[in-house]
């Protein structure tokens, strides 16, 4: 079982849906993730939003012209996202077992996404099978954009991946660093407790 599913029991998709709403009448910003990955591919280039959720960051992309595909394995979340979004293709699959053929999807994603703490949230033991199975979605050349908590204030959960094995799982899938910030707004990354990483697949 997934850390998110221990925390949520799976059935949080409105509850989180309706955080975001609020913060965006607050004025808060809702779309910091997609304008990080839309400085990083043109318009029209297929995106995977791997850990949906509720759609937020696709639906976004989505408007700007982007070819997306969401996958989350919350059936809560993804019933949001449906109701919200009915046209873009949502699909229920745990990231360890992601397989885009199982799909109907081709594996050729210019960008693949995880924001949301989705590396520290998936099932404990399968972080580095999750990284590989994204790498092997992307296209040669695409980027693997990764942003989560590094410690208590910036996790739901205990801290249980560090940078240095999120690292060494991406080497070993195949992917190159190309950049690490601070947050999604690109600020440098000073060693702090939550990391937005872009790494590339060269083969």
């Amino acid at each position: 079982m997934s850390r998110w599913q221990e925390l949520t029991g799976g059935t949080s998709g409105a509850e989180y849906a309706a955080r975001f709403e609020a913060l965006a009448r607050g004025g808060g910003d809702v779309h910091g993730e997609a304008a990080f990955c839309a400085a990083l591919v043109p318009p029209g280039a297929r995106v995977l939003d791997a850990g949906c959720g509720t759609g937020r960051v696709m639906m976004r992309l989505a408007e700007l012209g982007y070819d997306c595909v969401g996958v989350d394995l919350d059936a809560s979340m993804l019933a949001v996202a449906r109701e919200r979004a009915p046209r873009l293709p949502w699909f229920q699959a745990d990231l360890a077992a992601f397989d885009p053929a199982t799909l109907g999807v081709t594996a050729d994603f210019d960008l693949v996404v995880a924001a949301g703490n989705v590396l520290p949230l998936v099932t404990p033991g399968t972080e580095a099978t999750v990284v590989e199975r994204l790498t092997a979605a992307l296209a040669p050349g695409g980027l693997l954009v990764a942003g989560f908590g590094l410690d208590a204030a910036h996790l739901p959960v205990p801290p249980s991946l560090t940078l240095a094995e999120y690292d060494a799982h991406c080497a070993t899938a195949g992917l190159t660093p190309v950049a690490r910030f601070a947050t999604w707004d690109a600020a440098p990354y000073d060693g702090g407790g939550y990391a937005v990483s872009v790494h590339r697949r060269d083969r």
